[in-house]
């Protein structure tokens, strides 16, 4: 059995893959609706619901606040939850409107604890936080999803029993950029989408033959 560490792990996804480009998106608060729609449904629905959003808004965060709610629902309904993920939205960019959208002062503000920060806000879980973490407030971190368990157990690592769990033991090595950062989570969602779902077969992968060491 070879062993690669996440970095070389990194690279050889984007070799064997290509750039993904994630997250697609033309703006922090279509990023931001994106990574709420996407909780608890698949890319498909979620897209639907971004774009619904997008039509009537532009994705201008007080035209999205202005809606009222029960429009604001319709337009969220294919991504499913949409009474939570409604109230979400509303919570999310309020929280930003009452720092003036202004990423850099609330990076400032928070530092350590912007994480802690956003997970007090409504429906934002821990993979939620830290999508917003990586994509809207540009840090390097490592976002533990179910592809990135199910990968990470494929390659022999234990304990990627679940987001909290995986969190704990795993975070990203030192030299990883924020586009790597970026990178490394949409090539892991790509490769499980090929691989890990359904009746995707890992041993046919190119990482077949690999255990992953991680330094804790």
């Amino acid at each position: 059995m070879k062993t690669i560490d996440q970095y070389e792990l990194f690279n050889r996804l984007l070799n064997d893959m290509g750039e993904t480009g994630w997250w697609p998106a033309d703006s922090k608060v279509e990023i931001i609706i994106g990574a709420i729609m996407i909780q608890n449904t698949n890319a498909a629905n979620a897209k639907r619901a971004v774009n619904n959003i997008g039509s009537a808004t532009k994705f201008n965060p007080q035209a999205i606040l202005n809606l009222p709610l029960e429009t604001l629902e319709d337009l969220v309904r294919p991504a499913g939850f949409f009474k939570n993920k409604s109230k979400a939205v509303h919570s999310v960019l309020n929280w930003f409107q009452e720092h003036d959208n202004n990423l850099e002062a609330i990076t400032v503000k928070y530092e350590i604890n912007l994480r802690q920060e956003l997970l007090k806000l409504h429906g934002v879980g821990d993979e939620t936080a830290d999508v917003l973490l990586l994509y809207v407030f540009e840090q390097p971190v490592f976002v533990s999803d179910k592809y990135a368990q199910k990968l990470y157990t494929e390659l022999g690592v234990s304990g990627m029993d679940n987001y909290k769990a995986m969190r704990k033991k795993v975070s990203l090595d030192e030299q990883f950029t924020t586009w790597e950062a970026k990178e490394f989570h949409g090539l892991i969602d790509e490769f499980g989408k090929i691989y890990l779902r359904g009746k995707g077969n890992f041993e046919a992968s190119f990482l077949a033959g690999y255990q992953l060491e991680i330094e804790e």
